[in-house]
Order: structure tokens, then sequence, then C-alpha cells
């Protein structure tokens, strides 16, 4: 199915106060569907078992994460700059076009900072999962605690949402006693 001509960029975070971020990369799918158009995002995230989808004009003008899904984040017309926490060195801010597709971790904050007045995005979840919408400055040290666990325990989604294979820079990422987690897990017990 990758007969276009995408290329994948992958960015990296680490748990920072009460933003988990993941162990999993961020990835930006640039060209993933030529063209845009919220219906063709949207069928293609069906496709490879992405739903439970929406569209609207943009994302959440406010720092958040999610703790019981991964999210897919297609760019169907225009452009948007959106800011990710990376951890102790703060954010990185992300610009994406119409075709772009973002593959977001459970976990890592983001945010619409900018945009085209005619953005256009469309949504989706792994096998259809329901999202939560977390702020960290409104989390207490047992909520915190609770998103982690929940975080914790999803599963690597069967496929990504474009290319339909398994998401190679997933299952290729570092584990928890190797990503540095159990510093941060020894943190998080230091707490209760």
């Amino acid at each position: 199915m990758k007969s276009f001509d995408m290329k994948t960029d992958s960015f990296t975070s680490h748990p920072h106060g009460k933003i988990p971020n993941s162990r999993f990369p961020l990835l930006v799918h640039r060209n993933a569907i030529p063209g845009g158009g919220a219906k063709a995002v949207k069928d293609r995230f069906r496709q490879n078992d992405w739903s439970n989808n929406w569209d609207y004009p943009g994302v959440h003008e406010y720092a958040h994460f999610h703790s019981t899904t991964h999210e897919c984040l297609g760019c169907a017309s225009g452009w948007m700059e959106f800011s990710i926490s990376v951890g102790d060195t703060g954010f990185s801010r992300i610009r994406i076009e119409a075709g772009d597709v973002i593959v977001m971790p459970a976990g890592v904050s983001h945010e619409m900072t900018s945009q085209s007045d005619d953005i256009h995005m469309c949504g989706g979840y792994p096998d259809g999962r329901d999202w939560d919408d977390i702020q960290d400055a409104f989390l207490s040290d047992e909520d915190y605690k609770r998103a982690c666990k929940r975080i914790m325990m999803l599963p690597i989604p069967a496929q990504d949402p474009v290319t339909g294979q398994p998401i190679a820079q997933w299952h290729a990422a570092p584990s928890s006693v190797d990503g540095g987690w159990n510093d941060w897990r020894s943190s998080l017990d230091a707490r209760s």
C-alpha cells in the first residue's frame, strides 16, 4: 500500500511532571494521503481499523493527553501547527499540512497552536477505542497514577492507520527497563 511518496518523521518524549508522554515515538507521516480530503482520510483510517472517527476544524487549543487510547490525526485540508511535550526539554512545535497524518501514542501532551482558516482535521482510534481528555494541571497524584497504569496497559495497535502494516517504530521502541522508565515508575511509587 506504500505506492505514494510518504516520508515519516519521528519525535521522542519522556515523562515530565504529570505528563506521562510515551516510550513510543510520535510519528508524522508526510504526504500519507495525497490531496487530503475528509472522506479519503477517514476511509484510510477505517480501512486499517482506526475508527470512532471525527472531523472538525482543528484540535483542542489547550495541552491535553489521552490515557485510554492511542490516536491518529489526519489533516484533511489547510495546515496546522501543534505543540507536543517532549519532557525536560519542554515542547516541540510541528507543522502539518493536507495529506499528513500524526500517529500519537497515548500519554503525549499535544495542542493546536496555530492554523490556516481552512484547517480541517480527522481523528481515529485503534479498534474504535473511546478516548478521554486529560489536562495535567487538573490531575491529582492518584489520578495521575491511574492514567499512567491505563497507558502502560494499552496494546500496540495491530496496524498503522496509514500503511496497514505493523508500526515498526513502536515495536522497536525500548522496553520500560531499557528506556529509563524504571526511574520514572520509581518516582511514581515514591509519591504514594
